[in-house]
């Protein structure tokens, strides 16, 4: 099994530039920490307007930072909000490619289309349109990072001419995709387009292993046809994590921060009434707290054998990775990594036993029919070099126009700006001697 961790970067009222300061370093501190320690992936959230529930706004700056600061863990968006008002796709592929440059190329592409009321209608998302428009630019960017030039395209929810997206990634044809999945019906979504499935659903072990038996049965089938140009066959779960010595210690530590964690959720997705620039979500929490249930029998909390045995049931109904959620509500920097280091020191070893073969079966035994997923592929045609109309520059145009003026003329400073084309006088220059 593998493990990752999953930050929101909350921020309980009041925040500030200097408490969220704190938080990310905080975060850096903790992954840096993580790295040494073993765990094998980093997952930032992207997550627009929500304030004290997520202020984890630009996944990409942080796993920037993240990536000189580590050295072996995979760096996952978990998620790239994908729908092309929020994130143009050429924007997407310029950051996923530099930040894979960055990384030496550890970086996990997970996608998404966002879902609060606050985020799609500050961009003026329809909720309708979010799902086509994240097909759309999901397979589009795919091809962005993955051909050279990208030929154009012409679609429902954004159109570019020709161009070629550079850098372009290390880990070719692109970054592994995954898809955010919250239900059974996104699960065999994802499976049906080759994608890694990224559960943030806090199922239970029986529950993930019937999905898991589904997205494997459908990985296998015809109906797998991949979205890029890679399959990513891999189940990923979220679920807590806060492991002491002392089972009430471990409880006592995580409570709060777990249950703020929910209700912070379902105040931007089901029940709240936000006004922008004054929430009081922490506020509302407070009043609520006595009254939210908890779950502790369900989830990574407790002592090390404890949380082994809650792993195990995961790793036993076939869950390739678990992903634990540490940074809640106030959670405190030292207890987080004392239980990373805990889990590390206890847990991880005995869940880490002959992981190298388990892969190298997996990757055997599904092999052939990530193949024939990738030959069921519809796959953009590239465009000839004699089809590909030139980008004149406005300086050209203006010349040709007859309103070109030359506003950057050398000035010295030991850059001179070329405003006539050399080649064009060399070319002329040739022409005039050989007549």
């Amino acid at each position: 099994m593998q493990f990752g961790l999953f930050y929101e970067h909350q921020s309980p009222a009041p925040f500030t530039a200097e408490k969220d300061r704190v938080i990310f370093h905080n975060a850096l501190d903790e992954l840096e920490l993580a790295d040494r320690l073993g765990y094998d992936y980093a997952w930032l959230v992207e997550h627009h307007f929500l304030e004290e529930y997520s202020h984890s706004s630009a996944p990409e700056v942080f796993l920037g930072a993240l990536s000189q600061r580590t050295k072996r863990m995979r760096l996952g968006h978990g998620i790239c909000v994908m729908p092309p008002k929020i994130n143009h796709p050429a924007r997407v592929a310029e950051r996923i490619a530099t930040l894979d440059l960055l990384s030496n190329g550890r970086v996990e592409w997970g996608t998404g289309e966002s879902g609060t009321a606050v985020e799609l209608e500050g961009f003026g998302v329809h909720p309708d349109e979010k799902k086509g428009m994240w097909r759309e630019a999901t397979e589009q960017t795919a091809n962005m990072l993955a051909m050279t030039p990208y030929p154009g395209f012409e679609g429902e929810h954004f159109s570019m001419p020709t161009r070629n997206i550079v850098p372009k990634p290390l880990q070719g044809p692109h970054p592994p995709l995954w898809v955010a999945c919250s239900r059974r019906d996104t699960i065999l979504h994802a499976a049906r387009n080759g994608m890694g499935a990224l559960v943030f659903g806090f199922a239970a072990p029986e529950q993930a292993g019937k999905w898991v038996q589904e997205y494997y049965d459908i990985i296998r089938s015809d109906e797998c046809v991949p979205i890029g140009h890679a399959v990513n066959a891999n189940f990923a779960i979220v679920t807590a994590l806060s492991v002491n010595e002392d089972e009430q210690e471990a409880i006592a530590r995580g409570t709060e921060g777990f249950k703020y964690f929910g209700y912070s959720l379902g105040f931007y997705a089901a029940f709240g009434k936000h006004v922008p620039g004054h929430s009081n979500v922490w506020e509302g929490f407070k009043k609520a707290e006595a009254g939210i249930e908890d779950n502790h029998g369900n989830g990574g909390i407790g002592t090390p054998e404890q949380v082994y045995e809650h792993c195990k049931a995961y790793a036993d109904v076939g869950v390739d990775q678990i992903i634990f959620v540490q940074q809640t509500g106030p959670a405190n920097h030292d207890h987080i990594c004392e239980s990373l280091q805990l889990f590390a020191d206890k847990v991880m070893p005995r869940l880490k036993v002959d992981e190298d073969s388990r892969l190298a079966k997996k990757q055997t035994e599904l092999a052939p029919y990530i193949d024939a997923a990738l030959a069921r592929k519809p796959r953009m045609a590239p465009i000839a070099q004699e089809d590909i109309e030139p980008v004149r520059s406005y300086g050209l145009r203006k010349k040709e126009a007859g309103t070109f003026e030359n506003t950057r003329s050398d000035r010295g400073g030991g850059l001179a700006v070329v405003a006539d084309d050399p080649l064009a006088l060399v070319s002329g220059q040739a022409e005039k001697a050989a007549r």
